[in-house]
């Protein structure tokens, strides 16, 4: 019997951070390991994934200015930072019988393929996992912008921003008990609140191409096959 999905095409969001596990710097391979696992289970019920991570766990560019460097080299550094991770993601999944490819804002030859929108989609129809690295290829704009271009850039249907936290709170729960959850939000809001959830540029793009973003927290197993799937999971930002 065929699953019946919510979401056929998705870009799936994760930080850089989200790799360290307990290690609390670099990269641990449980992470990485976990990850194949949870990615495969929704491609193998016929959703098409791509990802864009983050580089905050080596690197990040908003530190730059604090240690003396050049704001446009530290995002560059940041950049080749989420090359590192990409890198890390696609040797995981490979290693899990999936079939990947990484494209880069910023060209590597050796490393990875140029991004070019037609074959990143041409990818994604094969049924391959297209990792995007180097964000959007231009400094002072973060991976979360990065992911939302290439989402929309690709026609996906939604945005999952995976995170440790089960949705969007009124206030930082992990500080706050109080902090109340919203099932679901409007962009507006987002950007009148003030909230977290991704910077600005990267919210007003969404709300520019009516993208959904749902921010959920993808540390906790099935989430992301529960999501594509259509049951409620996580907080999800629309008009």
């Amino acid at each position: 019997m065929e699953t019946k999905l919510k979401y056929k095409r998705v870009l799936l969001k994760l930080s850089g951070e989200s790799l360290m596990g307990d290690k609390g710097q670099g990269i641990d391979p449980k992470m990485l390991v976990y990850f194949a696992n949870e990615v495969k289970k929704i491609q193998k019920v016929g959703v098409e994934v791509c990802i864009v991570i983050g580089g905050g766990n080596i690197y990040r560019g908003l530190n730059a200015a604090e240690q003396g460097i050049d704001r446009v080299a530290g995002d560059q550094m940041g950049m080749l930072a989420t090359v590192i991770n990409a890198i890390a993601l696609q040797n995981a999944f490979e290693n899990n019988g999936m079939y990947t490819r990484l494209m880069t804002a910023i060209q590597m030859q050796a490393i990875a393929e140029p991004f070019i929108r037609r074959r990143a989609m041409r990818h994604l129809e094969k049924g391959r996992i297209v990792i995007f690295g180097a964000g959007t290829g231009h400094p002072y704009f973060s991976t979360d912008t990065a992911a939302a271009l290439r989402a929309v850039e690709i026609e996906a249907d939604a945005v999952f921003k995976g995170t440790r936290v089960d949705g969007i709170y009124d206030s930082d729960p992990e500080k706050n008990n109080e902090a109340i959850k919203f099932d679901s939000i409007t962009y507006s809001d987002v950007l009148n609140k003030g909230l977290k959830v991704m910077d600005l540029t990267a919210i007003s793009l969404c709300k520019e191409n009516d993208l959904p973003v749902v921010v959920f927290n993808m540390d906790k197993e099935n989430n992301l096959l529960q999501l594509v799937t259509g049951n409620k999971i996580g907080t999800t930002v629309t008009h």
